[in-house]
């Protein structure tokens, strides 16, 4: 029995998948769906924790309240001269996890823009049941501005103005396209069950979907034979859909990824792809099925360009580090004489610190900002 098989539900509607296909194999971008959203054993569908101590990995919402505060000043500076002082606000965050980021941006909104927060909305866009629960209960002292609704039925409105949609490390969890370059040749991952040692594991086939060509053909990347890459193309439809629901407002991206030139670069030879489990990172997502996270770096010179093709008059991308200082989080650090490590000042400017300073966090993670004007 392979002991590193996860979720048996999971594994079985893998295997049923792969079974029902006429040459016994699935994408690698099915086979990473089914391990993160299937209902209801997915990694982002079952009921495990996913972020902090009791979980895989920790977001910058788990340092303290600081990411949100910036979040916060983000848009308060972006609603303070709205052309009618009456006219609603929405914001509207996707994949909120347990809604610990929501719950910052708005403490620290109903603190410093008391005018804003009575007149906003704030939508959660959030496909799990579980983390829609967990929503519920963290927000429960912002019931009176707080919505939930489902992704397609949000799209089915019309566009509005003075929209504002935060999306912190949504993308990476969008599941992918796993390419190869081996002898000037493009060649697609596509995951088999062996029946007799009990595995998954990735075979590679030569490309044909056209479009997939031309998107690898058409970035200004010098390839090297075995190199592997992969490609969101999630990332750009959800960018595009969510820009054409905008009349003005902003999209605010946190993610960590970078640009083209860097994401494909010959260092990278083997991909960004990674696993999360119970704080360990590996490059193994053909074991623990429902019970890791997989992800992958974002391309964010695609997300930037598909933004400008979807009518923003302004796209910036910056370091998460570029960011906060913009937003003012130097204004936040205390001094103090406190020498108690556990003082809410002494947690804070280490939150602080360790978001600015982190290589993990600081450089790694980027922010788009996208904007339409009215």
């Amino acid at each position: 029995m392979n002991t590193q098989l996860g979720r048996p539900e999971v594994v079985h509607a893998l295997k049923a998948a792969i079974a029902q296909s006429a040459e016994q194999m699935i994408t690698f971008r099915d086979y990473m769906n089914i391990c993160l959203y299937n209902e209801p054993g997915g990694y982002y569908r079952n009921e495990e924790p996913k972020i902090g101590k009791a979980g895989d990995f920790y977001t910058s919402s788990s340092i303290g309240t600081v990411m949100g505060d910036m979040v916060a000043a983000f848009l308060e500076k972006r609603t303070r001269v709205p052309d009618d002082p009456d006219e609603r606000i929405h914001l509207v965050e996707w994949g909120g996890g347990n809604g610990r980021m929501a719950l910052h941006v708005l403490d620290e909104l109903r603190l410093i823009a008391p005018d804003l927060y009575s007149r906003l909305s704030y939508t959660m866009i959030e496909s799990s049941s579980y983390h829609r629960r967990l929503q519920r209960e963290t927000l429960q002292t912002h019931a009176d501005v707080l919505t939930f609704m489902e992704e397609q039925a949000w799209f089915a409105q019309p566009p509005q103005d003075h929209l504002y949609v935060i999306a912190n490390e949504l993308l990476d969890a969008f599941p992918v396209q796993r390419m190869r370059y081996q002898q000037e040749q493009w060649q697609q991952s596509y995951v088999v069950w062996n029946e007799d040692d009990q595995t998954f594991s990735e075979i590679w086939r030569s490309l044909q979907d056209s479009r997939l060509l031309d998107d690898l053909q058409g970035m200004n990347v010098q390839w090297v034979d075995g190199q592997i890459a992969e490609i969101n193309t999630a990332a750009a439809a959800w960018i595009e859909a969510v820009m054409n629901r905008m009349h003005s407002g902003s999209l605010l991206v946190i993610d960590y990824g970078d640009r083209q030139e860097e994401l494909y670069a010959p260092h990278r030879h083997n991909g960004t792809l990674m696993c999360y489990r119970r704080h360990q990172a590996h490059d193994n997502p053909f074991i623990y099925q429902g019970e890791q996270d997989v992800t992958s770096h974002v391309n964010f010179t695609a997300c930037k360009q598909t933004a400008s093709m979807s009518g923003a008059d302004e796209v910036s991308l910056q370091t998460q580090r570029e960011f906060l200082l913009d937003q003012g989080i130097l204004h936040k650090l205390q001094n103090h004489f406190d020498r108690n490590p556990f003082s809410d000042v002494s947690k804070r400017n280490r939150a602080i610190r360790q978001l600015l300073v982190s290589d993990q966090m600081s450089e790694l993670f980027k922010v788009l900002i996208a904007t339409k004007k009215k």
